[in-house]
């Protein structure tokens, strides 16, 4: 059974699975920031290189499982494959929302 995600992640899960950069972020804020391995990338621009650099040529598409909402926050969890090393990795999605936006992005193991 398909999960229910907030418009602004289902549109980046989407375009994640096709690896369109920049359908993946059309969902973002222009001033969102995104930690992904303890590292903070900040506005479009810092996230497009992000997903330029370890999205894209790992072809790593994630695949959320679970949602859950705590507080202001919607917390996706699931696996990503790719041609990577340890492939799939299970992940953690941690998104804050702001008005049909996403406004921050954390991801951990």
């Amino acid at each position: 059974m398909p999960i229910e995600l907030p418009d602004p992640i289902a549109n980046y899960v989407a375009a994640n699975a096709r690896l369109d950069v920049d359908a993946m972020l059309r969902p973002f804020a222009p001033d969102a920031v995104v930690v992904d391995n303890g590292q903070r990338y900040e506005g479009t621009a810092q996230i497009r290189a992000l997903f330029e650099r370890e999205v894209i040529p790992a072809q790593a598409i994630f695949a959320p499982d679970s949602v859950r909402h705590e507080s202001d926050r919607v917390i996706v969890e699931g696996a990503a494959r790719g041609s990577f090393k340890g492939s799939p990795i299970r992940f953690t999605y941690d998104f804050a929302l702001a008005g049909d936006g996403i406004a921050a992005l954390e991801i951990t193991l």
